[in-house]
């Protein structure tokens, strides 16, 4: 009898499972972007004042480029946006000090939006021929999207502003914010092609000759230019000199409430201006050929309290020299403005000079009806909004025309520019800085002066309610400043300057030179992109 044996079946194979190390080390490696996008960012934060440690946003940059590289639209939009994180929420954590993080955390998250346009695009172009070419004009075109948009734009944090103690910084001369923050990006784009060249060399013996001097040039490009513009800064006389004198009163106390006590910051700013009187008379101080007060150095309007007339006008017969006053004044109509009055010891109040961009959420609040949704408390600080003023300021102050930038308008290049062609000699730039306590606020402002000294190759004065005020010569070198938050005031003999920079000569024309670089960058880009999918066989992958 035969017998059947039925085979055994086979124990089912079970696939190995990765083991936990394994998934832990791929977890990393895929937070590794993001985390370096980030930091990266902070870096950048950390190249801006009152560090002086300008040079970080080079490999700020080349960190960056590192994550972009390769990557689609999709992933550098989210890398691009922790980027701006890391930079823009530290830069920017005083808006929050006096109303909480509400406002602080919205904005920057707000205005990281735009640098996540600009990763977006800086990843599209990251494949093409000179590649960091591409991705700094695409940088600075979302800059001067964010300097417009929305509400006027909110031009704080552009990479220029970083650079008062740098290198690039006679670039600004050459082309303004837009050629410099260009420089900076160029350069710290090109420093990662370089050691991604290097890396090749060494991994495989051999580069394309090419590409590796496109690597080199881009980093070091930068660098010469910067140097070949140092020609154009300059901080001799043209036009005579004159001696001005800044005041700053300081205020009875810190936070949103200093206004309570207008009349009290008032008469800080008479006090100081009467102490200075008394030291020109003894001769311990040159006599001022006039005098700067800052913004809010009056908010009772001198026009509607004879008091407040009264005692500026004796402080301006002490110190014999007109006095530019930083007033709130109201019109007939009711009518609100942030003003800067022109003072003559002899005849009173004169010119005046309306502030143009005025700030959002601070002197005026857009959508107010829907944003007292969200926050009555918020809203009901700024009672009434202000309106804003529509012609250039620039006062005759004994022979000497001085143009007039008040506190927030030192960001925006027009508004600046916009004094010098209409023939300031200096410029001053009156702000009130008390809202914002010690924070980093006052020194990011007073960079964008120094910035802008060197950009119209003009003295700026910057007097502030409490500090820090400063004296700043046209090669953008600060010879005299005051502490935060003391009574003070700087007496400074200054150049008066009536040539013209490039940057000056050009107004905006660089800067939408960049942008329309950025667009054809793009458009190359995608067009490339198309082609390859056309092509059968063609891997057109380029990453997550």
């Amino acid at each position: 009898m035969s017998t059947t044996t039925t085979p055994t079946a086979e124990p089912e194979q079970l696939e190995p499972q990765p083991a936990p190390a394994s998934r832990g080390r791929r977890l990393l490696h895929r937070l590794v972007r993001p985390a370096t996008a980030a930091l990266s960012g902070v870096l950048l934060y950390l190249s801006f004042p009152p560090r002086p440690l300008w040079w970080l946003a080079v490999p700020a940059f080349a960190l960056l480029a590192g994550c972009l590289r390769g990557r689609t639209w999709k992933a550098g939009f989210g890398l691009g946006y922790l980027f701006g994180l890391g930079f823009l929420l530290p830069l920017l954590v005083w808006t929050g000090v006096e109303v909480g993080p509400g406002p602080w955390l919205a904005l920057a998250a707000i205005e990281a939006l735009g640098v996540a346009a600009a990763g977006a695009g800086m990843a599209v172009v990251s494949r093409l021929p000179g590649a960091p070419v591409w991705a700094a004009a695409m940088w600075i075109a979302s800059e001067a999207a964010r300097a417009r948009v929305p509400f006027g734009g909110f031009p704080w944090g552009k990479l220029a502003f970083g650079q008062a103690d740098g290198v690039f910084l006679p670039l600004a001369a050459l082309g303004g914010t837009p050629v410099l923050g260009f420089a900076v990006v160029l350069c710290g784009f090109g420093l990662y092609e370089c050691v991604r060249q290097a890396s090749r060399l060494r991994a495989t013996g051999a580069v394309r000759g090419g590409a590796a001097a496109v690597a080199l040039a881009t980093l070091l490009a930068p660098v010469a230019a910067a140097l070949a513009a140092t020609g154009l800064v300059s901080d001799a006389a043209e036009k005579g000199t004159a001696t001005v004198a800044v005041i700053q009163g300081n205020v009875p106390r810190l936070g949103l409430d200093f206004n309570e006590q207008r009349r009290a910051v008032l008469d800080y700013h008479i006090r100081e201006t009467l102490r200075l009187a008394d030291r020109v008379r003894a001769g311990k101080a040159a006599k001022p050929d006039f005098v700067l007060w800052p913004e809010n150095s009056s908010d009772v309007d001198p026009y509607t309290d004879a008091q407040a007339y009264n005692d500026i006008d004796r402080a301006a017969k002490a110190i014999g020299a007109p006095i530019s006053v930083g007033a709130v004044v109201e019109r007939p109509d009711g009518q609100l403005f942030n003003e800067q009055v022109l003072w003559d010891p002899r005849t009173g109040p004169g010119a005046t000079y309306d502030k143009r961009q005025i700030q959002p959420f601070g002197e005026y609040i857009p959508l107010r009806g829907l944003i007292k949704q969200f926050s009555p408390g918020y809203v009901s600080m700024v009672r009434q909004d202000f309106s804003r003023g529509t012609k250039a300021g620039v006062f005759d102050m004994a022979g000497t025309r001085v143009g007039i930038a008040t506190c927030y308008e030192a960001a925006f290049d027009w508004a600046v520019r916009d004094t010098v062609t209409h023939g300031a000699q200096i410029i001053s730039v009156p702000s009130n800085n008390a809202t914002f306590d010690r924070s980093e606020m006052t020194y990011q402002q007073l960079a964008m002066s120094r910035v802008r000294a060197v950009e119209h190759s003009r003295t700026v004065t910057v007097p502030v309610t409490s500090g820090v005020s400063a004296v700043i010569m046209p090669d953008g070198e600060v010879v005299q400043k005051t502490g935060m938050f003391t009574p003070d005031s700087l007496v400074a003999k200054v150049p008066l300057r009536s040539s013209r920079t490039p940057a000056t000569r050009l107004g905006t024309a660089p800067e939408w030179a960049l942008v329309a670089l950025a667009a054809a960058g793009l458009g190359w880009a995608v067009s490339r992109t198309v082609r390859a999918r056309r092509a059968p066989g063609t891997d057109v992958g380029g990453g997550r």
